[in-house]
């Protein structure tokens, strides 16, 4: 999926890795325009999991 596609469903997504990981807080899901990597970066220290595993897991409560 494309940049526009998760900005434009951020509070979804943001309801949906707060539900799957708890230990995510409102800072480490701050979305800033142009900071994606900084953001994947720290869902990634976080959650254990590679950016591309975030991201198909993002892409899957998209569909």
């Amino acid at each position: 999926m494309s940049q526009e596609t998760y900005k434009g469903n951020w509070n979804v997504i943001k309801g949906k890795l707060k539900q799957s990981y708890a230990n995510l807080t409102e800072d480490d899901l701050m979305y800033a325009e142009g900071k994606e990597d900084e953001l994947f970066g720290r869902l990634q220290k976080k959650v254990g999991k590679t950016k591309q595993e975030i991201k198909d897991q993002i892409d899957s409560w998209l569909k």
